[in-house]
C-alpha cells in the first residue's frame, strides 16, 4: 500500500506532455510559513510577556501552563485514542499529593516529580482495564467512580493526606543552585517542563504509536485487523495520559504551596474534559486554547466592568453556545472553512460540467 504524499501537488500540464515532477502548490508553503511565524510569535509571547506582568499575572500564566500539561495527557486519551475519561483530576491529585508527601518526608522535589509520574502511569494502566470491557458513556461513568473514590481517600485518610486541612508549606525546588521560589523563576521552569512534555508528545504522535492511537480511535475493529494490539494501546493511552496529569499535579503542588482535596474533585475532571473539547479534541494545540478558555477567560471576565457579578453565568453560556456551533472545538474553525471552500468549488465544478453537457446536447 502506498502512502499519500506529504504535500499536495499541482496537476500535470494539459496536452499529455510531461514537464518533469509536479511542483508543490505554493499556497502550502505560505501556510507553513504562517504556522512557523505563529509558533515563533507564541514562543516570544510566553517568554517576554511575564516580564511586564505583576505577581498575580505571572501566577495565572503558570497556572495555565500547568493545566496545559494536564490536558495534553487527557487529549491523548480522548482526542487521539478515542477513550472517555472523567477521572483525570484524580491523577492530577495523586501527582500533587505524591510530591507534597515525599517533600514533607524530607525527599527532594526532583525525586517526587518522577515518582508522581510513575505512580500515575501505573494507576492509569490499571484504570485502563475497564476500557477493555466497556466503552463510551459506561467507561466515562467508571472513570468518574474512580475519581470519586480517590477524592474520598484524599479527604478521609488524614494520617496520609491531612484530610480537609491539607498539606501546607510545600517548598519550591532549586535547580543547579538557583532558587525557583520567585514567581517568575518558577514560571520559566514550568514553561520549560511544558515545552519538554509537548515535544515528547509530538514525537510520540509522529511515531507508529501515534498512528496506532488514531487507528484505535477511528475504528478499533479495523485497527485490530491490521495487526494493532488494541488492548495494549488502550492501556497505554490511559497510562501516558495519567503520567502527564501526575507531572502537572506535582508542579501544581509547588505552585500553590498548599493542597487539599477540593481541587481534585469530579468537577475538576469535568472542567479538564471541557478544556480538551473546547480547544479541539485530537488537535495538538487544542490543550493550549482549551486551557486558556478554562483558566484565563474566567479571570479576564471577572475584571470586565459590568460583568464582574455575572462572569460565571456568561462563561457557562459562552461554552454552551460554542459547543452548539463548534462541537469539534475552536481549532476546527480552519478545517470547517476549508471544507466549505472545497464544497463550494466542487459545486461550481459540477455546475460547469452540467452546463457543458447541456450545451453539447
Amino acid at each position: 500500500m502506498t502512502t499519500p504524499p506529504d504535500e499536495p501537488t499541482a496537476p500535470p500540464p494539459q496536452g499529455g506532455a510531461s514537464s518533469g515532477p509536479a511542483k508543490p502548490v505554493p499556497r502550502l508553503h505560505l501556510n507553513k510559513t504562517i504556522s512557523v511565524l505563529t509558533a515563533v510569535m507564541g514562543a516570544l509571547l510566553f517568554l517576554v510577556a511575564p516580564q511586564f506582568l505583576k505577581n498575580y499575572g505571572i501566577y495565572l500564566l503558570t497556572y495555565w501552563l500547568v493545566f496545559i500539561i494536564a490536558t495534553m495527557g487527557l487529549n491523548l486519551t480522548i482526542g487521539y485514542a478515542g477513550q472517555k475519561s472523567l477521572g483525570h483530576a484524580a491523577f492530577f491529585g495523586i501527582g500533587a499529593y505524591t510530591v507534597a508527601i515525599l517533600m514533607k518526608a524530607g525527599f527532594s522535589f526532583w525525586l517526587g516529580l518522577p515518582a508522581a509520574a510513575l505512580i500515575c502511569f501505573a494507576v492509569g494502566l490499571v484504570l485502563g482495564f475497564p476500557a477493555l470491557r466497556v466503552q463510551a458513556i459506561y467507561l466515562a461513568f467508571a472513570t468518574l467512580g474512580f475519581n470519586t473514590a480517590i477524592w474520598l481517600v484524599m479527604r478521609n485518610e488524614e494520617w496520609l493526606t491531612g484530610g480537609t486541612f491539607g498539606i501546607n508549606n510545600i517548598a519550591r525546588p532549586s535547580l543547579f543552585g538557583l532558587s525557583l521560589d520567585g514567581n517568575l523563576a518558577y514560571y520559566y521552569f514550568v514553561l520549560a517542563v511544558a515545552l519538554a512534555t509537548s515535544a515528547l508528545l509530538w514525537g510520540l504522535l509522529r511515531s507508529p504509536w501515534g498512528k496506532a492511537f488514531t487507528a484505535l480511535r477511528d475504528n478499533p475493529i479495523r485497527a485490530e485487523s491490521l495487526g494493532i494490539d488494541i488492548r495494549n494501546y488502550t492501556l497505554l493511552s490511559f497510562a501516558i495520559g495519567a503520567a502527564y496529569a501526575g507531572v502537572a499535579g506535582g508542579l501544581f503542588a509547588s505552585l500553590v504551596q498548599f493542597i487539599e482535596p477540593a481541587p481534585f474533585a469530579v468537577s475538576a475532571s469535568i472542567m479538564m474534559y471541557l478544556m480538551v473539547v473546547v480547544g479541539g479534541a485530537g488537535y495538538f494545540l487544542g490543550p493550549i486554547v482549551g486551557a486558556a478558555v478554562g483558566v484565563v477567560l474566567p479571570e479576564w471576565l471577572r475584571d470586565v466592568p459590568g460583568v464582574a457579578n455575572w462572569y460565571l453565568p456568561m462563561f457557562g453560556a459562552a461554552v454552551v453556545l460554542l459547543m452548539v456551533w463548534l462541537p469539534d472545538g475552536l481549532l476546527s474553525i480552519p478545517d470547517r472553512l476549508r471544507a466549505k471552500r472545497e464544497a463550494k468549488k466542487a459545486s461550481m465544478a459540477r455546475a460547469q460540467a452540467a452546463g457543458k453537457w447541456g450545451a453539447k446536447s
